[in-house]
């Protein structure tokens, strides 16, 4: 067993908390994301693993690097995507993003400010987005908006996971601002419930991210492939729900996650309204 491979969580595609590569997706482009997926999830277990030391998180990452690049073949999860990149012609700009994403989580355990967060998730989230409407073909005209939803699906996950990332790993992605204008310090996630302070922080960013998802409610309808814009509007839709959920519970002592029954309802629920855009899209 590899260094790396010591360090993976096991944690699969089947165990995000949005959809990833769901058979919404055609099989042709469902093969390229997967490949992506693996890649991002080992940098991702190798940056988050509690016990790995600083240097040698770096290295993994760093060889992941040289392999997607082309100077090494010691990673295999880069290799294959470097193949699956080379036979698409497809660039490898997304997965280097996220590199530099991974390189942050390793070596920056705070957040000034709302800024500094949305600079995190440009290199974090949105490039995982756009590596999914290029597999599509669709136009780069769409970033704006896929860039909003995939910043706030990132910032769902950080307040989902604000006391087990700050117990485990010490970071806190909750803008350093955001405590101190009430109050507060990071200890403030500590605790077994939230205060009415932290509650207060934990809102507010929650509003603030409703300004993204409203930017982002129109980016299944900027998307030509059908397939593919059925799994944004059904993301779009359980990104609602989840802000709406961190409005109103106490990620501390709440679980803040949709189960499967919660997911088929609002899929149920929203189809409809989605067909009916597509129709309306066509006609216009």
């Amino acid at each position: 067993m590899s260094e790396a491979t010591a360090l993976q969580s096991g944690k699969g595609h089947h165990d995000e908390n949005f959809p990833v590569a769901s058979y919404l997706i055609a099989p042709k482009a469902r093969g390229p994301i997967l490949a992506f997926y693996r890649f991002a999830r080992f940098a991702d277990d190798i940056a988050d693993n509690a016990t790995a030391s600083q240097s040698d998180k770096l290295k993994l990452l760093e060889d992941m690097r040289r392999s997607l690049v082309g100077e090494s073949s010691t990673s295999p999860e880069a290799l294959t995507l470097r193949h699956v990149l080379s036979e698409r012609g497809l660039s490898g700009e997304h997965a280097l993003d996220l590199l530099e994403a991974f390189r942050r989580d390793v070596t920056k355990l705070r957040y000034r400010d709302w800024a500094e967060l949305m600079d995190y998730c440009r290199y974090s989230a949105m490039p995982v987005g756009r590596f999914v409407l290029d597999v599509h073909g669709e136009s780069r005209d769409t970033w704006p908006a896929n860039d909003a939803l995939c910043a706030a699906l990132q910032v769902i996950n950080h307040l989902q996971d604000c006391a087990k990332d700050y117990r485990d790993l010490n970071r806190v992605y909750i803008p350093q601002d955001a405590l101190k204008e009430n109050g507060l310090d990071v200890t403030a996630l500590a605790l077994a419930k939230a205060s009415p302070a932290l509650g207060c922080v934990i809102t507010g960013l929650a509003a603030k991210n409703g300004a993204l998802l409203q930017e982002s409610c129109r980016f299944a309808g900027l998307i030509r492939d059908v397939r593919l814009a059925l799994e944004v509007d059904l993301i779009q839709t359980l990104a609602e729900d989840l802000n709406a959920m961190l409005a109103s519970r106490d990620p501390l002592s709440e679980k803040v996650h949709h189960s499967k029954a919660r997911v088929a309802s609002l899929f149920v629920g929203r189809l409809p309204f989605f067909l009916f855009s597509r129709v309306r899209r066509r006609r216009s």
